[in-house]
C-alpha cells in the first residue's frame, strides 16, 4: 500500500495566508433561507392542496408523452434493434422472441405517471407528515434554481438517503413547489407490496433489478428507457447515488451504474448538457432507527410488504422532529466536463454499438460522483442531539446536566469553526436545547435527578429479538454520532496521525494521515487523488481553533489544543479499534477460504466474545456495514485475497500483511516514511 510522496516544501498549512484562508472557508448558510412547509399545510385542508391547479414549468416548454409512447421509442430504437440483432446471432434465439423479452422487460420496470396518483399521495402524505413531523423545512433560493434550470436542460435528482421516506419526501416537496415530480429509480422489491407497488409507479417510479447477472437485453434496455426519458426532457430524473439506504448514517461510497447512464446523452452529444441537482435530506430522528441497529446486528432485512407497511402504522402516535430538505446549486456536466474529457472517441462509432468505457471516462466519472456526495455532506444539517450523544459516548454514557450543557456549548463552537451547518435555536436556554434534545430521543436517553443518562441497560430485558439490548442502544447512538464526522473527519484522521506518530514531524504525520485515509477510504467520501489537500484541510481547522501550531517542519500541539485533539482522537477511535478486532479475527480465523457470509458471522462472534469478557469496549465493531467495509479494505490492502469459484467470491488471509496491519493500527509498528508505508 503506497503512501505519495511528500516534502516539506509541499505543506503550505499554517501560513494564514489570505488564500490559505479562503481555500478552506465556508460559506455560512442562513436559517432565514428555509421555509416550513408544513405551516400552511396545517391551515389549509389537505383536499383543497391535493387537488390544487398543478401546471409544472417543463424542460423547454415540452408536452409530455404518454408511458407508452416511451416505452414504444425505446422499444424502436436503433440501440434496442442493434443489441436484439446482436444477441439473436449470438444465441440462436429468434430477433421476435428477443423483442418479446425486451417488451416484458419494459412493462415490468416501467412507470405509469398519473396526475390522479399524484395528487392522492399528496393528500396523504400531508396528512401522515403533519401528524409526524414538526417541521419540513426547505430552502427556497435552491428551488428557485431548480425551477429555472429544468425549464434549460435536462435535470438529475441525486439525493442523501437515509430512509425510505427520502423520495416520498421529494416529490412531496416537489410538487408542494409547482415543479414537475421526478421519475425515479426504486429496486423492484417494491413490487412485492401489491397495490402500494402499483400506486409507485402511477406517482413515477420506475423499478430495476438489485443485479442484472450479466444480463445484457435487460441492461440494454433500461439504460435506454432512462436515456429516453432524459433525452426527451420528460421529467427530471432521480435516482441515489449511494444505491441504497445507510445504516450507519455515514455517507455510502458511490455506485456508477446510473451516473454512467445519465451521462451517455451527453457524451455522444444527445443533449447539449445535463444538471445535476445534489439534494441533501437530513433528521432530526430517523423512522428506521432500530429496523438499521438490527440490520447491522445481522438480523436480516424485512421483505417489503403491504403487510409490513401496515404494521408500521404505529408510528403515526410517535414525533420524529424536523426534516431539513436542502437543494444545492445545480451542476453542469458540460462545465465538469470542459478542458477535462474529451467527448470525440465517442464520434468514431455509431451511437447505436455500445462502447467499452475508457479509464478516462471511468476517472472523470468517478470524480462527478464523489464531488456531488461532498456537496451532499456540506448541506446535511446537524443538530444538537447529535453534539449531546457524541460527547456522552466518550464519557461513560452518562453526565451530569450542568457538566453537559458546557461540553455541548464547546462542541458547538467547534462544530461551526469546522464549518458544520449547524441548526441551534437561539431564542432557547442551552439547558432548554439540551432537554428537548433528550425528550425527542427518549427512547435513548433519560434526564434522572439532573444527571443525562444514555438508556443501554434498560427495557425490561436484557435481550430483544434475540440480540443484546446494549448493543441495540449503542449502535443506534453510534449512528447519531457518525453524523458529526462527516464534517469532522479530516481533522479528525490528522488528530489520530498526530497521536499514533512519534516527534510530529509534519512529514511522518502526513504519511500516517495518507495511510489511515487510504485504509478507511471504505467508510468515507475522500475525493481520489486529493490526499495532500484533505491532510491541508484538517491541519488548516486546527490551525483555525488554535489547537496546533505549524512551523517549518514540525506540528506543535497547543495547551488549548489537547481537550480539541482528545475528543477528535476519541471520536474516530470506534473505526481504528473495529479494523484492528476485524484483524485480528482473521489471524484466528482456522478455514482456508471462506465467503462473506461466513466472514460476517464468524466475525461478529468474535467480537462478541471479545465484549462479553470485557476485553474491548468497541461495539462498533458489531456493525455489519463496519465489518463490509473492512472486508472491502483489507482485499484492496492486500490483507485478504479474493478470488470466485463457481460465480461465487471466497476469500483467505495473507496473515504477514494482516498482522503488520493489525500492528500499525495499534501503534505497535511505526507507519514509517512514504516510501516504506506498505503493507
Amino acid at each position: 500500500m503506497d503512501v505519495p510522496n511528500s516534502s516539506s516544501s509541499r505543506f503550505s498549512v499554517g501560513s494564514a495566508s489570505p488564500g490559505t484562508l479562503l481555500l478552506y472557508a465556508k460559506e455560512l448558510k442562513k436559517w432565514d433561507e428555509f421555509e416550513d412547509i408544513l405551516q400552511e399545510r396545517r391551515h389549509v385542508s389537505d383536499l383543497k392542496f391535493a387537488m390544487k391547479c398543478y401546471t409544472p414549468t417543463l424542460y423547454r416548454g415540452v408536452t409530455p408523452c404518454k408511458p407508452s409512447d416511451i416505452k414504444s421509442i425505446v422499444l424502436n430504437s436503433e440501440e434496442i434493434r442493434y443489441i436484439i440483432k446482436q444477441l439473436s446471432r449470438e444465441s440462436i434465439t429468434s430477433v421476435d422472441t428477443l423483442r418479446e423479452e425486451a417488451s416484458s422487460i419494459l412493462e415490468e420496470m416501467s412507470h405509469k405517471l398519473r396526475v390522479g396518483a399524484i395528487r392522492f399521495f399528496a393528500f396523504v402524505l400531508s396528512k401522515i407528515f403533519k401528524q409526524i413531523f414538526s417541521k419540513v423545512c426547505v430552502n427556497e433560493e435552491g428551488i428557485q434554481k431548480l425551477q429555472r434550470a429544468i425549464q434549460e436542460h435536462p435535470v438529475v435528482l441525486l439525493p442523501s438517503h437515509r430512509s425510505y421516506i427520502d423520495f416520498l419526501m421529494l416529490s412531496f416537496v416537489l410538487y408542494s413547489y409547482d415543479l414537475p415530480v421526478p421519475v425515479i429509480a426504486a429496486g423492484i422489491d417494491f413490487l412485492g407490496m401489491k397495490l402500494v407497488g402499483e400506486l409507485l409507479r402511477m406517482s413515477g417510479a420506475f423499478f430495476m433489478r438489485r443485479t442484472f447477472g450479466g444480463n445484457k437485453l435487460y441492461w440494454a434496455v433500461f439504460s435506454e428507457y432512462v436515456k429516453t426519458m432524459l433525452r426527451n426532457g420528460y421529467a427530471p430524473v432521480e435516482f441515489f447515488l449511494e444505491g441504497t439506504r445507510s445504516r450507519s448514517a455515514k455517507t455510502l461510497t458511490p455506485k456508477f451504474g446510473l451516473l454512467n447512464v445519465v451521462m451517455e446523452p451527453f457524451f455522444k452529444r444527445e443533449v447539449f448538457d445535463t444538471y445535476f441537482v445534489p439534494i441533501s435530506i437530513s433528521y432530526d430522528k430517523i423512522l428506521e432507527e432500530t429496523l438499521y441497529a438490527y440490520e447491522l446486528l445481522g438480523i436480516p432485512k424485512p421483505k417489503e410488504s403491504t403487510t409490513g407497511l401496515l404494521r408500521a402504522r404505529r408510528i403515526l402516535s410517535e414525533n420524529f422532529g424536523s426534516i431539513h430538505v436542502y437543494f444545492g446549486d445545480p451542476v453542469s456536466l458540460r462545465s465538469l466536463a470542459a478542458g477535462r474529457l474529451s467527448r470525440n472517441p465517442y464520434n468514431l462509432v455509431p451511437r447505436c454499438i455500445p462502447q467499452k468505457q475508457s479509464e478516462d471516462v471511468h476517472s472523470f466519472v468517478t470524480e462527478v460522483a464523489y464531488r456531488i456526495q461532498l456537496l451532499q455532506i456540506e448541506n446535511l444539517v446537524l443538530n444538537p442531539w447529535l453534539l449531546i450523544v457524541a460527547i456522552l459516548l466518550q464519557n461513560q454514557l452518562s453526565m451530569d446536566l450542568d457538566t453537559l450543557v458546557e461540553k455541548t456549548l464547546w462542541l458547538k463552537g467547534l462544530t461551526q469553526a469546522f464549518g458544520g451547518f449547524l441548526l441551534w435555536p437561539d431564542n432557547q436556554l442551552p439547558e432548554e436545547v439540551i432537554q428537548s434534545s433528550i425528550l425527542l430521543h427518549s427512547n435513548l436517553a433519560s434526564l434522572v435527578q439532573d444527571r443525562v443518562v444514555l438508556k443501554v441497560n434498560s427495557g425490561g430485558s436484557e435481550m430483544v429479538k434475540g440480540l443484546v439490548f446494549q448493543h441495540i442502544t449503542l449502535l443506534m447512538c453510534s449512528a447519531y454520532k457518525n453524523q458529526l464526522l462527516n464534517t469532522f473527519v479530516r481533522p479528525s484522521l490528522v488528530a489520530v496521525a498526530l497521536h499514533m506518530t512519534p516527534g510530529l514531524r509534519k512529514e511522518d504525520v502526513f504519511s500516517c494521515f495518507s495511510f489511515l485515509r487510504n485504509v478507511f477510504s471504505d467508510e468515507f467520501i475522500f475525493l481520489p487523488g486529493n490526499t495532500l489537500r484533505d491532510f491541508e484541510e484538517g491541519c488548516y481547522l486546527l490551525c483555525k481553533t488554535e489547537a496546533i501550531q505549524m512551523t517549518g517542519k514540525d506540528i506543535i500541539i497547543t495547551d488549548k489544543g489537547n481537550a480539541v485533539l482528545e475528543f477528535l482522537v476519541g471520536l474516530f477511535k470506534p473505526f481504528v479499534e473495529s479494523y484492528q478486532i476485524l484483524s485480528k479475527y482473521l489471524l484466528h480465523e482456522e478455514e482456508d477460504c471462506f465467503t462473506e457470509k461466513q466472514y460476517l458471522v464468524a466475525a461478529r462472534k468474535f467480537t462478541s466474545q471479545l465484549l462479553d469478557r470485557g476485553a474491548s469496549q468497541c461495539y462498533d465493531a458489531l456493525s455489519s456495514e463496519m465489518q463490509k467495509n473492512a472486508l472491502a479494505a483489507f482485499v484492496r490492502l492486500g490483507v485478504v485475497e479474493r478470488k470466485k469459484v463457481d460465480s461465487n467470491y471466497v476469500f483467505s488471509v495473507n496473515e504477514p500483511a494482516t498482522s503488520k496491519l493489525e500492528e500499525m493500527l495499534g501503534c505497535k509498528m511505526p507507519i514509517g516514511k512514504p516510501a516504506t508505508a506498505k503493507l
